[in-house]
């Protein structure tokens, strides 16, 4: 099988791929950072009552010209409104948020006018009706569309929601991403090492990238390379409904890479299963019926890298959640010699200059089993297939890490 382009498998990877029909409902509190499945519309109007805007005094504007000492009537405040209508010649106290009385038309704030001592107010300055009065429905008015489906709930349309009278909210329920490590040399971290094992990290590196990306992780652990311990693992992945399955290693065609070989057999319509890119190069991809199968190496760079690639759009498009934003443009410190015919993602430093352009500096280990290199990048340089060599100064692009 030919290598496939980097751009044509995430075309294929994320083809199809849309958020879950059926909708979740959760309680306001907990829709934080998710997406709405539908239009939410406004269960009341806002404000439901011409409000004042301002501290001051509800009045007439042609009664209230300057010198005018009106009679204080009453007072309205907030959740208090004044029981009756504003009687000619006079004032009522009002204070932000209480309803306009019946027959007044302006407010008169309250650093335009004096308390006399018999009880009036007297009015320094006129006012003009309408100034600082909310009307009924300036907000938002009952039925009409406050969010629109695809909203992401931030903190402000979690305010709006629950304005609008909302006290739970249909969201894109997160997609489910089951994780399996495998092999007979992983061991957890923490538990004693025999010969020729080693510690499986990355299944949690992945799992921590999935649930950034907003996914629900199903660790599935480490399945030893046998047929009947990776069907078992794919049985658990069905049935706790698992949208995408990810596979950690074993996904080649060595005599203990079981994972293709498991998969097809259960119905996997293999896609592809190598790649144009290092590190990376040995990526399957595949569906056995709704569930999307992509299985990464098992070095860890190599499995990381791919991750960001790959898995992290394909979460976010079934999460309904905007596509990564990771792409942008750099300058090289130091020269790179010419490439061959995979795309490179080079594990690099990154520091913006004096004038904010962003630096990166590849490291000079690129080794794919490296977990110390990847962890202080910042930065992947990109340089695609037959890139000609790269002078320090010149541009690149980069995808950033953190």
């Amino acid at each position: 099988m030919a290598l496939m382009p980097v751009d044509e498998a995430l075309g294929r990877i994320l083809e199809g791929a849309a958020p879950a029909t059926e909708p979740e409902v959760l309680p306001l509190a907990a829709s934080y950072g998710r997406v709405l499945a539908r239009d939410i519309l406004a269960l009341r109007t806002q404000p439901p009552f011409p409000a004042s805007a301002m501290d001051g005094y509800a009045v007439r504007a042609d009664e209230a010209s300057v010198g005018a000492r009106l009679t204080l009537q009453g007072e309205a405040a907030a959740g208090h409104a004044f029981d009756g209508p504003l009687a000619p010649g006079s004032a009522i106290r009002i204070f932000t948020g209480a309803p306009v009385p019946e027959g007044a038309d302006a407010i008169l704030i309250q650093e335009n006018t004096e308390k006399l001592d018999d009880g009036r107010v007297l009015v320094n300055a006129q006012p003009q009706a309408g100034l600082y009065i909310r009307h009924a429905g300036v907000d938002f008015t009952e039925g009409m569309t406050g969010l629109a489906k695809g909203r992401l709930l931030d903190p402000g349309a979690i305010t709006f929601a629950a304005a609008m009278n909302h006290a739970e909210l249909p969201v894109v329920r997160k997609p489910r991403v089951a994780i399996l490590a495998t092999g007979d040399e992983l061991r957890l971290p923490g538990q004693s090492l025999g010969p020729g094992q080693i510690i499986a990290s990355n299944t949690f590196g992945v799992a921590a990238l999935a649930q950034a990306a907003g996914a629900e992780v199903i660790d599935l652990g480490i399945a030893i390379d046998r047929m009947e311990a990776l069907d078992e693992a794919l049985d658990t992945a069905i049935a706790q409904e698992a949208d995408v399955l990810v596979t950690i290693g074993g996904a080649s065609v060595g005599d203990h890479d079981l994972v293709q070989k498991a998969l097809t057999g259960r119905g996997m319509a293999l896609d592809f299963w190598k790649i144009a890119m290092r590190p990376g190069k040995p990526l399957m991809s595949g569906k056995l019926g709704g569930l999307r199968v992509l299985g990464l190496p098992g070095n860890p760079a190599s499995s990381l890298v791919c991750a960001h690639l790959f898995l992290e759009p394909l979460i976010t498009r079934l999460g309904g959640l905007p596509d990564p934003d990771r792409i942008k443009t750099a300058r090289l410190s130091k020269d790179l010699p010419e490439n061959d015919l995979r795309q490179d993602y080079l594990r690099s430093a990154l520091e913006t200059d004096a004038e904010g352009q962003l630096i990166a500096t590849p490291s000079a280990q690129q080794d794919s089993s490296l977990m110390n290199v990847f962890a202080d990048a910042r930065c992947l340089v990109i340089r695609p297939p037959f890139a000609p060599p790269a002078k320090a100064g010149s541009t690149c692009q980069v995808m950033v890490l953190r």
